[in-house]
Formats: structure tokens, C-alpha cells, sequence
């Protein structure tokens, strides 16, 4: 990706648009694929945030941080996407080891990657962007709750309750399993 300097010399800028893309697109795809669980959507959520990034860009090239501007609009594409079609989700109830295959190699790690994957998509989706972003992205709880909107201590809140039922559901099925 190129860059220039901006006026002050102090920051690389990304050349252009289509270069910022190239370099971070993939990397926004990754992240809405965690945040909204499947391949389609998470494209459809980087889509929006493109498409209204594009005719910002030279005010968002700007910024301090693009990378994490241009995140942030991802979690917000997918905070709207998510409220716009949550009446037609039934979240899981509970986790099930139904149709979980054991995958190659030992296979136990395969199914502890796939209920916990389920175990995941089944967070309220506050819970699953701030465990997303804290786990995943590996960001601070003070950058979740500037990209997110709320504060850090609700930050903090949904972390802990997103783990909290994580590490309940996976440690149910790890103890129907070893008994």
C-alpha cells in the first residue's frame, strides 16, 4: 500500500482508497464475519461501511486512526443491520452438541472450536461485539467503548457476561464429555 506524508510529515495517509482497501479489506471481513457468523453477511457489513466510507475518504484519511475509524463503522453497519433483521433471529436457547463432527486429527479440539463457535452466535449481540472486539481484535476496553458508543464499564459488563456464559456452555459440554 502506498502513502504519503500529510502536512505536518508526522503520519503515512493511504494513497487512495482503493489501496486502503486492498491492504485492510480482508481484515474488516474477519472481524464482520465474527461479529455476524457467516461469510454473506459479513460481506454485506463491510459493503455498507465501504460504500459510506467512499465519498468521506478524504475527511477519514485524515484522521488520526483510520484503521480504527473505519472499524467502527463496521460495528456500527452491523449494529443497524442487526436491529433491522433481529425479528426474523431466533437465538439458541441453549447450546447442543447435536451434529458436531469430530474433525481430523484428535477431533476433540474440532468440536470445542464448533460449540464454541455456537456458543458464541448465540451471545446477545452486545455481548458478542464487545467479546469480538476484546478477544479478537485484542482491543483495549477504553477503545471498545469509543467504538461502540457506550462506556468502558458497560464494556467491561458485557465482557464478563459474554465470558461468563461462554465458559458456562463450554464447560457443560466439556463435562458431559469427560463423564
Amino acid at each position: 500500500m502506498e502513502a504519503t506524508m500529510d502536512e505536518v510529515g508526522a503520519r503515512a495517509v493511504p494513497a487512495s482508497f482503493d489501496d486502503w482497501v486492498e491492504a485492510r479489506g480482508p481484515a474488516l471481513l474477519r472481524l464482520a464475519y465474527v461479529l455476524t457468523g457467516n461469510a454473506a453477511d459479513a460481506e454485506d457489513v463491510v459493503q455498507d461501511a465501504l460504500s459510506r466510507a467512499l465519498p468521506r475518504w478524504d475527511r477519514i484519511s485524515r484522521v488520526e486512526d483510520v484503521d480504527a475509524y473505519v472499524r467502527r463503522m463496521v460495528v456500527n453497519a452491523h449494529t443497524s443491520w442487526w436491529r433491522k433483521f433481529r425479528r426474523r433471529e431466533s437465538p439458541a436457547a441453549e447450546v447442543r452438541p447435536e451434529g458436531v463432527v469430530a474433525g481430523p486429527g484428535e477431533g476433540l479440539g474440532a468440536d470445542e472450536r464448533h460449540l464454541l463457535w455456537a456458543a458464541c452466535q448465540a451471545l446477545p449481540v452486545d455481548q458478542r461485539t464487545a467479546v469480538v472486539l476484546r478477544y479478537y481484535e485484542q482491543l483495549e476496553y477504553g477503545e471498545i467503548a469509543a467504538l461502540t458508543g457506550v462506556r468502558e464499564g458497560t464494556v467491561r459488563s458485557r465482557v464478563s457476561r459474554g465470558i461468563a456464559v461462554l465458559r458456562d456452555a463450554m464447560g457443560d459440554e466439556r463435562g458431559e464429555r469427560d463423564g
